[in-house]
């Protein structure tokens, strides 16, 4: 298994496009983009199929999936973050709200 860094860093090594190292907005474009088709696989598997979940559900899930983590590892890089620091961070957030009972409401800062 990789851990987050690692990914991070293999992930760089295929970013192509304009003004990699100072570029917010390729990445978070494609974030956005990405997780759109991860809900429409989603929504096409209740649409189409009733909800029932096959391997080939699965096998297109997990593409999309990669997308999406491609896209966040890269605009992490380009904010000069580490994405196993930003796991570890939002890991001790949930973990926090958990313990004071705030795991569910509404807003960032719980």
């Amino acid at each position: 298994m990789m851990n987050f860094d690692d990914y991070q860093q293999e992930a760089r090594k295929t970013a192509v496009y304009p003004d990699v190292g100072s570029n917010f907005w390729y990445p978070a474009l494609g974030l956005a983009g990405e997780s759109g088709e991860v809900a429409e696989r989603v929504k096409k598997l209740y649409r189409d199929y009733n909800g029932k979940v096959d391997s080939a559900f699965y096998i297109q899930l997990r593409k999309e999936l990669g997308d999406v983590l491609w896209y966040v590892a890269n605009l992490a890089s380009e904010a000069g973050m580490s994405l196993g620091n930003i796991a570890d961070n939002n890991l001790l957030k949930l973990r926090d709200r958990k313990n004071r009972g705030v795991l569910h409401g509404d807003g960032g800062e719980r």
